[in-house]
């Protein structure tokens, strides 16, 4: 193999131009050419073709969004578009790729391998951390972080208003960042989709707001099965009259220098997928388990459910009296 595709697909995550400078290095190292593709798919399309040096990612270790750029394509979704990714590929010399993006990333990979033969390693970027295969994915600590961020100065305006606020954070189908920032928040219930919403459970804990709490804080994940923070605060009003204000985080949570954390593992991450490459082990993820790489079949990462560490959910009911 002589030389490699790197490529963002999908939404952004801090700590992909860690990951990115990772591959072009290592790949460097490793005596491979690397070619970064601008605007992911649409970009195999398009034919934005960039050859990387070791210079090329200089000083991008600890910027946020992806230099690579990112973009969904609607023209690779049909047979046609593919053909013609898969043709631009192959002209440019490109033997396999590495896809840094969550799960339609991944499916995308796997349709270029299945219907043209093109091999990829692929790298897990999403704040929503809920890829198989990887304790954490890359972007999900510096999401967290500023969602806690948020958190931390709504508790303040909440307190010296005796306030009840809701804050819906990102989590369209898991509820990772919503219960670590919630419990790292401090919050009185917090809402994922993982479980139905528990309106006896909020109004337990919200009898004391009303007795000797100055403040109380409602996590929600935006795929919440209620359908939002503002659904169940208005619910909440209509069942026990508690007044609310309502605060949604948004696309903030995918911006921002990403922490040390995420650098180190977009890092490592970057660098076992350029060595899993040169191995011949394709179509596969890199993650970390324990400490540890491991290589998890591409379709697996999002066949098999991420579950949530029920201790976790245990805690955040307790701490939250």
């Amino acid at each position: 193999m002589k030389r490699i595709g790197v490529f963002t697909s999908g939404g952004d995550a801090p700590g992909m131009n860690a990951c990115i400078r990772a591959v072009v290095r290592a790949g460097i190292y490793y005596g491979l050419e690397v070619i970064g593709i601008g605007h992911g798919y649409q970009g195999m399309i398009n034919g934005e073709f960039i050859p990387l040096q070791a210079r090329s990612v200089s000083n991008i270790l600890q910027r946020g969004g992806t230099i690579l750029k990112t973009a969904r394509s609607e023209e690779f979704m049909t047979k046609e578009g593919r053909a013609k990714a898969a043709k631009n590929l192959k002209e440019q010399g490109i033997e396999a790729l590495v896809a840094i993006g969550g799960d339609g990333t991944f499916r995308g990979a796997i349709a270029l391998y299945e219907e043209h033969g093109i091999p990829s390693v692929g790298i897990p970027a999403t704040i929503d951390n809920d890829l198989y295969g990887t304790d954490y994915t890359i972007g999900y600590d510096t999401a967290v972080n500023t969602a806690l961020e948020s958190i931390d100065k709504i508790r303040d305006t909440a307190d010296a208003h005796d306030r009840l606020f809701y804050v819906e954070v990102m989590g369209r189908t898991s509820g990772f960042i919503a219960v670590e920032a919630g419990i790292g928040g401090g919050a009185e219930y917090i809402a994922i989709p993982e479980e139905q919403t528990d309106y006896e459970e909020i109004k337990n804990v919200l009898k004391g707001f009303r007795k000797d709490k100055t403040s109380s804080i409602i996590i929600v994940a935006e795929g919440d099965e209620e359908g939002g923070a503002f659904k169940i605060a208005r619910k909440v009003k209509e069942l026990y009259g508690f007044d609310y204000r309502v605060v949604v985080l948004g696309h903030i949570q995918r911006g921002g220098s990403p922490s040390a954390r995420d650098r180190i593992l977009a890092s490592k991450l970057g660098v076992a997928a350029v060595e899993a490459l040169i191995s011949g082990k394709f179509n596969v993820m890199v993650g970390e388990v324990k400490g540890e790489i491991k290589l998890t079949p591409l379709k697996e990462t999002f066949r098999r459910r991420k579950e949530l560490d029920p201790y976790l959910l245990k805690i955040a009911k307790i701490l939250s009296i």
